[in-house]
């Protein structure tokens, strides 16, 4: 859960410092006063797109930390781990910083690191679901209702199942394609075709055999100069006048003399007896090696002229040396394929046959656990939204097969949410009979619907209430507290029905100092609750009835 969040220069907040409950809580204020900004504000430290038009004017940046508080068996925290963005110190933590230039650059950290941006959003999806107005409008789109009832119903593994399947006759399509364009080159071009690959194999290039005429022209090459120098060094040191074996023998005959007049000298005289061992045998070595080199001046011009063929060939066809031989065998599959282009299209359909069964098969089960999710979803829907005074009210989720779509990744089937708020009218597509207030209320209901059963340990509701009143809104605020009882909800609301539900209520503040608005966020006591519910429902002038009211609301509430 959220507990703390603080905020620097984002849009009409200077600094803000807000602690956080379980349960329900709810944020009330005249409008313009910051509560949307209080939103955007956490949909920033959860990874949702920053802009620099958010930067309170005057100021360089604005920086936003969330600290939450997460369970260890929770996504959230496996995520950190396998991350590596864990802290050991303080496991069930994890701290948020999100900052943001007034030029449009940004950072985010994770507890004390810095991470990507596709980093604090997975992060963030597994910490806050956000659910504002916005939400109810995409709620209407075809593909938005079938993702619903794909994370209601738990289908990862069936679609899974049907994207792969997708990919590899997609992929057989493309094979299939390509042959057929390959299929009808000109026969002058297969010529040519043909003309490069027999020309490939006359070089018979050997396996390995470019690097093994690298390292022989080298050796060769450097023939001379390894005589040479060889021949040098193995003088200096052994074979030469005044040598340096014959130098330490010296150094050794004059130390010796000085043995019996003082025994120390000892240690040295078997030192220089161990380096005139090692140079003798350095000496010996380069014997050895120039004993063996090859001076041959004719291999050394076959292997020269071998590998300017190589070369030459290389240039040719636009490739490296070390990649001719690939370039050899690509050319050849694309000869094969063009000689015997019916066999092997005739292959690929079959093969394509088979894949094609295999992905109907697969979506022919996704649609199948859709069939069954969407009965369970459409009852449970249906049983929240005739809370929410819509007593006759039947939400029902439309699942139809259409086995001659298009291949595609997400099955065969069209999703629709049908809707009806009477008594005796068939349920319709949502988008053409539901009304504002409707809409709003079935938002609701799938939304707790859903995150009931997927959602994240804490939910921001952005006036989702929008449309509704009176006794409506005092169910949308019970649902809402009966929902808080399980995970942390947080609600910006202009209901005084729906902020009376809350266990804690923040009243969001403005004010002008000197030119300059500021926002503040206040706790109310039980008091101060009673003022602003009245306030909420009232006018200018706050009447005893509105605070009469305002108590009766808090009592019926429990708060």
């Amino acid at each position: 859960m959220l507990k703390a969040l603080t905020i620097c220069n984002l849009a009409v907040i200077d600094t803000l410092d807000l602690e956080c409950e379980a349960g329900f809580s709810v944020l009330t204020g005249e409008t313009g006063a910051g509560k949307s900004i209080l939103i955007d504000a956490i949909g920033l430290a959860v990874g949702q797109r920053a802009d620099a038009g958010l930067v309170r004017a005057g100021a360089e940046r604005a920086e936003i930390s969330a600290e939450f508080e997460i369970e260890a068996s929770s996504p959230a925290a496996a995520w950190l781990r396998d991350n590596s963005l864990d802290d050991p110190e303080q496991p069930g933590l994890a701290v948020i910083r999100r900052v943001v230039q007034a030029g449009g650059r940004g950072r985010a950290f994770i507890n004390g690191a810095a991470v990507s941006a596709t980093q604090l959003q997975e992060l963030g999806e597994r910490l806050i679901e956000i659910f504002g107005q916005s939400e109810s409008q995409t709620l209407l789109r075809p593909d938005v209702q079938r993702q619903l009832l794909d994370d209601y119903g738990a289908h990862g593994r069936e679609l899974d199942a049907v994207a792969e399947a997708a990919r590899q006759v997609h992929a057989l399509d493309r094979r299939i394609d390509e042959l057929r364009a390959a299929a009808g080159r000109e026969p002058a071009q297969i010529d040519f075709l043909r003309f490069q690959v027999q020309e490939l194999d006359a070089l018979q290039l050997g396996t390995h055999e470019l690097e093994t005429l690298e390292a022989d022209h080298r050796r060769l090459a450097g023939a001379g100069r390894l005589l040479q120098d060889g021949g040098e060094a193995q003088e200096r040191l052994y074979g030469g006048d005044d040598s340096i074996y014959d130098q330490l023998s010296a150094v050794h005959a004059r130390l010796q003399s000085l043995v019996p007049l003082h025994a120390d000298f000892a240690a040295v005289l078997e030192a220089l007896g161990g380096a005139q061992t090692q140079v003798e045998d350095a000496a010996d070595t380069i014997r050895q090696i120039l004993g063996r080199l090859d001076l041959d001046p004719q291999r050394l011009a076959g292997v020269e002229q071998r590998l300017q063929a190589i070369h030459d060939l290389a240039r040719k066809h636009r490739v490296r040396a070390d990649a001719l031989a690939a370039h050899r065998e690509q050319l050849r599959a694309q000869l094969d394929a063009l000689e015997h282009a019916s066999e092997l299209l005739d292959a690929l359909q079959a093969e394509r046959g088979a894949a094609l069964q295999r992905y109907r098969e697969h979506a022919q089960a996704l649609s199948a656990a859709r069939v069954k999710a969407a009965r369970r979803f459409g009852r449970e829907v249906t049983a929240i939204v005739r809370t929410l005074g819509m007593p006759s009210a039947e939400f029902v989720v439309a699942v139809e097969a259409d086995p001659a779509m298009p291949v595609s990744p997400r099955g065969i089937d069209g999703v629709r949410f049908d809707f009806t708020a009477n008594p005796g009218q068939p349920a319709r597509p949502l988008a053409k009979v539901a009304s504002g207030g409707e809409l709003s209320r079935v938002s609701l209901a799938i939304q707790v619907t859903g995150l009931q059963r997927n959602g994240a340990p804490t939910m921001i509701f952005d006036e989702v209430d929008a449309g509704i009143s009176g006794a409506v809104a005092e169910i949308v605020g019970q649902t809402l507290r009966k929902l808080g009882a399980e995970r942390q909800v947080l609600c910006v609301t202009h209901l005084a029905q729906v902020a009376a539900q809350g266990h804690a209520h923040y009243a969001i503040r403005k004010t002008v100092r000197g030119g300059q608005t500021f926002t503040a966020v206040e706790k109310l006591g039980d008091g101060e609750r009673v003022g602003e519910l009245a306030r909420m429902q009232g006018g200018v002038e706050v009447s005893g009835a509105a605070l009469e009211h305002a108590r009766d609301l808090l009592q019926r509430a429990g708060a």
